[in-house]
């Protein structure tokens, strides 16, 4: 019984909690609008730098003995029939990316050799242009120009696809005053993430739109947590505000949010640093979306949840008053 009681009491402390998250809740969520806003301003007026999963053309990954001046790589290119050529170092001046355009309204027949004499020569000629310096092409990835665009499309509904449906399972988890604030939460998740890419001209590829919607899934997870720790809190404490509930729920799952989030930041941490290629890609990716994903769940998706809620009681009111 004495046991009961002191629990009682702490479900009634008034001063429960360590820290008040919503002090300048509303500062930094009115900040998150216009970085949104902003962000697609960003990726309207820049756009992509699509890799050739989206763009279509030749890619080969070249990896050299010794380290090479960027300068020369991209002279040789030039000198062999390809001065648009994007050529791009990576992980040092050892290995580069060599991307070329794949010529557009040809027939499937003359771009298949237009690919294979492309790839012949480019070989042949880092073999003999930087024959000191031992070229290995690691690998040659081609993407035909419709399959790309095609590709790009796909993603596009992926991601819209996958936000629609979660605004339905949320809504029916909880009811439609969580549903919005929890999508928002992810649309920023992901056009900051994007937006990101977009302003320093990073190359969007496949493994990119993985590492976004691994992200959506990530950050709706730490979503519902809070939202269904509000939810049982409410009939605990109908005394009261959301305000308070809500700003209760965040600290009464701050640990687990931490670490959950600490444990999963070292792994992709580690796969950043010691893994190479496409695996780093999706790492960093996801290191981006995994920040802006553990303020926005509660600076963006509660606070907008506690915004809708206060709403739809202003409206119940008027609509009773009317009746």
């Amino acid at each position: 019984m004495a046991k009961q009681q002191q629990q009682n009491q702490a479900l009634n402390n008034d001063s429960w909690g360590k820290y008040d998250f919503f002090t300048i809740g509303k500062y930094i969520t009115a900040a998150t609008v216009v970085l949104t806003i902003l962000s697609f301003v960003i990726i309207g007026v820049k756009g992509f730098n699509y890799g050739v999963d989206f763009a279509g053309g030749i890619e080969a990954q070249v990896q050299f003995s010794q380290d090479v001046d960027s300068g020369k790589v991209r002279q040789f290119v030039a000198d062999i029939g390809y001065p648009n050529a994007n050529v791009q170092s990576i992980g040092g001046n050892a290995e580069y990316l060599i991307r070329l355009d794949m010529p557009a309204g040809k027939a499937d027949a003359e771009v298949n050799k237009y690919v294979s004499e492309t790839v012949d020569k480019l070989k042949a000629g880092l073999a003999t242009h930087f024959a000191d310096l031992k070229p290995d092409v690691r690998r040659v990835d081609t993407v035909g120009p419709q399959v790309g665009a095609e590709l790009r499309r796909n993603g596009v509904l992926a991601g819209f696809y996958c936000l629609l449906l979660i605004l339905v399972y949320v809504g029916l988890r909880f009811d439609y005053r969580y549903a919005p604030a929890a999508v928002f939460c992810l649309i920023h998740d992901a056009i900051l993430t994007l937006a990101i890419y977009s302003l320093f001209g990073w190359e969007v590829t496949t493994q990119t739109m993985a590492a976004i919607l691994t992200i959506i899934g990530y950050s709706l997870n730490d979503t519902i947590v809070i939202f269904d720790r509000i939810r049982e809190n409410i009939p605990l404490h109908r005394n009261k505000d959301l305000y308070w509930i809500s700003n209760r729920s965040i600290n009464e799952t701050l640990s687990r949010t931490i670490l959950t989030y600490f444990t999963t930041y070292l792994t992709v941490l580690s796969m950043a640093v010691f893994a190479d290629g496409v695996i780093r890609e999706f790492a960093i990716t996801m290191m981006i979306g995994m920040f802006l994903g553990a303020y926005s769940t509660i600076y963006v998706a509660t606070p907008l949840m506690i915004m809708t809620d206060k709403w739809y009681r202003h409206r119940k009111s008027q609509s009773l008053q009317t009746a």
